[in-house]
Parts: C-alpha cells; structure tokens; sequence
C-alpha cells in the first residue's frame, strides 16, 4: 500500500511535474518544477523544505535508556547531553553496520531516533530486563527539513530559540500553538534545521511556515535535488554508498564504521569501557589495521576529462544528475585501488566529484587515481584525485 506523508495535501498542490518515488511506501516528491537545479540551488543560496517524514522513527524512554543504548549504539549515546543530537550507527557482532540515523536526547530518559530501514524489532530484541522501552512513532510526527544559509533567520521568526541553537543542538517550541521540536541538523551539508510536528498538527504548521517564508528565495525541493546536496557534502546514502549488514549478500557488500570515514566516533574508544554490539571486531580492525578501504571523495581533473571527449569529437558532458552505480578507479599501472559509488557535476564546485573507496594505502589527500569513464562504449581513464569529505563544506553549517 502507498502511503502519504502528513504533509502531502501540501506538497501535492507544489508538484508541478506529478512525479513521485516509492520512499517506505510513502510518496516522496522527485521534483516540483522541471529544473531539479534550480530546487539544489535554492537549498544553496537561500533555503528550500523537503519532507523527510516517511523516515522510521522511534522513541526509547525508561529509565535504564541510556543503558539501554550505550550497549547497541556504537557512538557512546553518554556524550550527548539532554538538548543535543547525535548522527550514530549500529553494528553487528562482526562489526559491520546495521544502519546509521540520528538520535535526539529529549530529556536524561527520553530519546527520538530515525532511520531509513524498519529497525525496530532488532532493537527491542535486546532490552533484556532493562527499564526501557522503544515505540514505534513513525506515524506520530511529521518532519520537515529547512537547509540553507536562510534557514536560522526564517525559523527564528517561528522559534526564536533556533537563533542560539548550536550545531547538532535541539530545541522544543511552538508553532502556531503545535508543540515542535527543531533540530539543528540535516541531509544539505549546509547550515540547516528539521522539525519534529505531531501528525494531526502538520497542516497548520506547514501554513505559518509556508505564509512565512514567502519572498525570501525558499522553495519545496525533492529527491533528485536532495541527492545532489547529499554527495557534495559527502553524506553517505544506504543502498548506494553502503549497504546494510543484514541485508548483504557477502562481506564485499559490507562496511564496517572505519571503511565508512566514521572513526571519529570511536575517538575515545580506549577511555570508553562500555560494551556495545561489535565492539570487539570494532577493536580488532582499529588494531590489526584491516580496513579493506577508506572512504574519501575524489575531485576529476577537468583537463583530462575533456581530453578523453573532445578527442573522438564530443562535447564533454557536465550533468550534475546523480550517477549511483560502481566506477573502478585504477593506480597507473592499471591496477584496481577503489571504486567510486555516488558521482555528479557539482553546480555549485564545478567539478565532476564522487565519494569513493580508496585502498587506504593510497588514500592520502591529493593522491592521483585514475577514474574508469564510458566514452563511445569503450572505456577511458580519467585522473582524479583523492579529496577530504565533505567536498563543500560551508563554514555556515557549525558556525
């Protein structure tokens, strides 16, 4: 069964070209004009709402939740206060991740988390006799996602606590009489917010907000706009970038958090004595310095690029829609180092880039690799090199 969103009465009357994706068996709009880019570029240069709502979500209360959490969330759940947020990931006993999302600690006992995948019965599985309890709300909130450098501003006239929110921070309002919970985070790379609205108050909120930002450059934004903010700011995506553990279908399909470019979650691993789910693989692959691959961008070098087109009499293509699919990457003995598993134009960089794999021994900034192309259904190298994520990486986001 296809479902909607709590918002979609809305958003439906913006959908000037009726294109929609299947998203948890919810409709999720593509695009709302023909130009995906103009939607990316009103995320960058002003501010744009996307409908996050058919996320899964869940709320972990009880006393011993901390407990509780501490020992199936890699990232230690202790560190984030009431009144912050935290992007974390779960792990198998292999350590290979789950799944990742973003936890928002409400109070010292009560806890809201998304995730893109159904969840909820692998964490109920071990409560145990712990004090805690998880619900599935998926249904109770609708979220709306506000990313751009005119976001704090906008949402300050609704939520003036947004004004002093920090990075990661959340805070609980109102919006026209509806209690919200704004959280400073986001799926844009840039300086942006999402808000948690009760289900039955959506509507509402979605007219003082929409009524509110009129003018100011904002505009309703999809999934193909989203796709192409996420790769710049180098944010991995399920299905594409990794996959989960339960699902794959051999260990070449599975990631463990360091191949993902997540270790500065285990900073303190050895002053953090709690166990967790994966801890011990965690340890050893930290150790034994396994890591099959470390997870890097790469920038193209446009030189070489045009050359390998412009030599059999094409224009060289700079199509900034997202490319998800493998794209070997070789050293210059034609020897394979990594692949590439999200690649795009970026309008904003212009620059072909990608998130890639790289064989850690080459993954050293500014290390040269060689990108695989189809040109004229024959394959042609194309250099590249080895770049830090998040490629754009405003200053604006934490400031």
């Amino acid at each position: 069964m296809i479902r909607t969103t709590p918002f979609h009465e809305r958003t439906s009357a913006l959908n000037q070209t009726h294109l929609w994706s299947h998203w948890s068996n919810h409709l999720a709009a593509d695009r709302y004009q023909l130009s995906d880019k103009a939607e990316y570029f009103a995320v960058r240069n002003a501010a744009g709402i996307f409908d996050t709502s058919p996320l899964y979500k869940y709320r972990i209360t009880g006393s011993d939740a901390e407990r509780f959490l501490s020992g199936v969330l890699a990232r230690d759940i202790r560190t984030c206060a009431p009144g912050q947020a935290h992007y974390t990931c779960w792990l198998d006993e292999r350590g290979f991740v789950i799944e990742d999302g973003v936890i928002l600690r409400l109070a010292d006992d009560a806890y809201l988390l998304t995730s893109a995948e159904p969840n909820f019965a692998w964490f109920a599985d071990r409560i145990g006799r712990l004090d805690a309890r998880i619900e599935d709300v998926s249904d109770d909130f609708g979220i709306l996602a506000v990313q751009g450098p005119r976001s704090r501003d906008l949402l300050a006239r609704l939520v003036p606590q947004v004004a002093e929110t920090p990075f990661f921070g959340l805070v609980q309002g109102e919006i026209g009489g509806a209690p919200v919970v704004v959280s400073r985070t986001g799926y844009s790379g840039d300086l942006g917010y999402e808000l948690w609205v009760p289900a039955p108050d959506a509507l509402r909120v979605w007219d003082i907000l929409w009524e509110s930002v009129q003018g100011q450059g904002v505009q309703p934004y999809g999934l193909a706009a989203l796709y192409m903010l996420r790769i710049e700011a180098g944010l991995l995506l399920l299905e594409a970038d990794f996959d989960s553990s339960r699902f794959a279908w051999n260990d070449a399909h599975r990631s463990t958090p360091i191949e993902l470019g997540w270790s500065w979650m285990f900073r303190d691993l050895g002053a953090d004595a709690r166990p967790f789910v994966g801890r011990r693989a965690l340890e050893r692959e930290i150790a034994d310095r396994t890591s099959r691959w470390s997870m890097r961008g790469l920038v193209v070098d446009w030189e070489d690029y045009d050359r390998v087109h412009t030599a059999v009499g094409l224009m060289p293509p700079k199509d900034h829609t997202p490319v998800v699919e493998d794209w070997l990457c070789y050293d210059d003995d034609y020897r394979q180092v990594g692949y590439a598993t999200s690649f795009m134009y970026s309008p904003i960089l212009q620059r072909h880039i990608a998130i890639a794999r790289i064989r850690p021994d080459l993954a050293r900034f500014g290390t040269k690799v060689n990108l695989e192309f189809t040109v004229d259904h024959h394959y042609e190298q194309v250099a590249a090199h080895v770049a830090r994520l998040p490629l754009y990486n405003p200053e604006r986001k934490t400031a």
